[in-house]
């Protein structure tokens, strides 16, 4: 007689207790994610839990140490331990998804890694808990085209609610960004047509000739007989072209730029943009970089932080020497109040004799670029400063890369952010549609016309 084993039969640290003790493990990462960071991270995709039980059925059949058949109650917990992946795994935009045409990168387990500005926000941490693929998908994959066709089927912000955008954009960062040429040239060529920034972004002695009564934008039946003086302000001609530089940067000055370490890539472009004179010392470089073509200088700063210029000038000429010989650009013919202080900007340069030069935003100009975000749902008394220089980056630029645009209290992962990477002064309630603005940036960066930046960078 053949001795029988009393074990052969049993499941002895077998498949399902294996399964039972990942599940666990899961459970309890779940639970310290809510702890941490206050939100629900209980989101499912059952198609994705299938498909990533069927893989592991394959994985454990030809791998396990014990061998032996898996029945189905084996491959139910599996899906169950699919779940509990995805939730955790979704919300730090990450996801199981094998899905035809999808090819994860390589598996690593544990790593560091600094791209996660939720992490860096709530704590000093620079690490995660989990990280499963380096890379992201690529750009035209299955679950990338599907992740774009949920933020671009919400056709107006009041379609869902915020934190279901977040989830949808959060989500879409798991997928590699890459320009459409064709979206992109159709969108520019409407640019073209409609507002025509290599021709009228500035206002010069071609488009301004001597002698012009030039229109307010906002102050209408305001006229400013352009004379000899200013005249002479103006450049001759537009100093940039279409599509001179290949790759552009728009700096925002929003929170999200914080512990973003951006500065890098945003140093590296062709051309920077900046708005109304942020701080760009030491302190924030990492962050922001210190590379600067254009600035922008609201009016409103030189009234408030520099008494119109009409006392003492130099502090406000240091202020500008921190950007170097970066262009200065006012909304000069805005109304009539911003007219004097902002031609006086020329003569304090001039004075110093500054190599800066000094631009004035054409008005008309600035009332087509209004009308076309209008048409397109963004409903403000004055659109932002920086809406208006992505749409002349799209026409001046090939590429056109969007930091620190972000218009709401939180991040995509739910955490409070300031106002601005510098400091939490809220601005002056109903005066910009910020949310509309930074909607419609979400929806061309999933058509591939222009990249959105609301993570941490990982530049050169």
């Amino acid at each position: 007689m053949r001795y029988a084993d009393p074990s052969a039969n049993r499941d002895l640290l077998g498949n399902r207790t294996l399964l039972f003790i990942f599940i666990c493990a899961f459970a309890l990462v779940t639970l310290l994610q809510q702890i941490l960071y206050g939100r629900n991270y209980i989101k499912r995709s059952s198609e994705h839990s299938v498909a990533m039980a069927r893989k592991l059925r394959g994985a454990i059949q030809a791998k396990h140490p014990l061998g032996g058949p898996i029945n189905n109650d084996t491959i139910e917990i599996v899906q169950h331990l699919c779940l509990f992946c995805n939730t955790i795994f979704l919300n730090k935009g990450l996801q199981f998804g094998w899905q035809n045409g999808d090819q994860l990168s390589n598996w690593t387990g544990l790593f560091n890694v600094t791209d996660d500005p939720a992490v860096q926000s709530g704590s000093d941490s620079s690490s995660r808990y989990f990280e499963f693929y380096e890379g992201p998908f690529e750009y035209n994959s299955t679950r990338c085209l599907e992740l774009r066709h949920e933020i671009l089927e919400v056709k107006v912000l009041s379609m869902v609610k915020q934190s279901e955008l977040f989830d949808r954009w959060k989500s879409l960062q798991m997928c590699k960004w890459a320009m459409n040429i064709s979206e992109a040239n159709q969108f520019k060529s409407t640019l073209s047509r409609c507002c025509n920034a290599p021709a009228f972004l500035f206002t010069t002695q071609k488009n301004t000739p001597l002698g012009t009564k030039l229109k307010y934008e906002v102050d209408t039946s305001g006229i400013y007989h352009i004379n000899q003086e200013i005249f002479r302000m103006f450049p001759k001609d537009m100093p940039y072209y279409r599509s001179q530089f290949k790759k552009c940067a728009v700096v925002g000055n929003g929170g999200i730029l914080k512990n973003s370490r951006c500065g890098r890539e945003i140093n590296s472009a062709d051309f920077v943009f900046r708005c109304n004179l942020p701080p760009i010392s030491e302190k924030y470089t990492m962050d922001v970089g210190v590379k600067t073509d254009v600035v922008t200088v609201n009016p409103s700063i030189i009234t408030e932080r520099f008494h119109k210029l009409e006392k003492w000038r130099r502090p406000f000429y240091r202020v500008l020497q921190v950007y170097e010989n970066a262009s200065v650009l006012l909304p000069a013919f805005y109304n009539t109040r911003n007219t004097d202080v902002s031609i006086r900007v020329k003569y304090v340069l001039d004075d110093f004799e500054s190599p800066q030069a000094v631009y004035y935003f054409h008005p008309q100009y600035l009332v087509n670029v209004s009308r076309y975000w209008l048409s397109l749902g963004v409903r403000a008394k004055r659109i932002s400063t920086g809406l208006i220089l992505a749409t002349a980056a799209l026409e001046l630029c090939e590429e056109v890369h969007l930091f620190g645009f972000w218009a709401f209290p939180m991040n995509p992962s739910g955490l409070y952010i300031t106002h601005h990477y510098y400091d939490n002064v809220k601005p002056r309630p109903g005066f910009h549609a910020m949310p509309s603005e930074i909607f419609n940036f979400l929806h061309l960066h999933s058509r591939g016309i222009l990249r959105v930046h609301t993570g941490t960078c990982s530049c050169c």
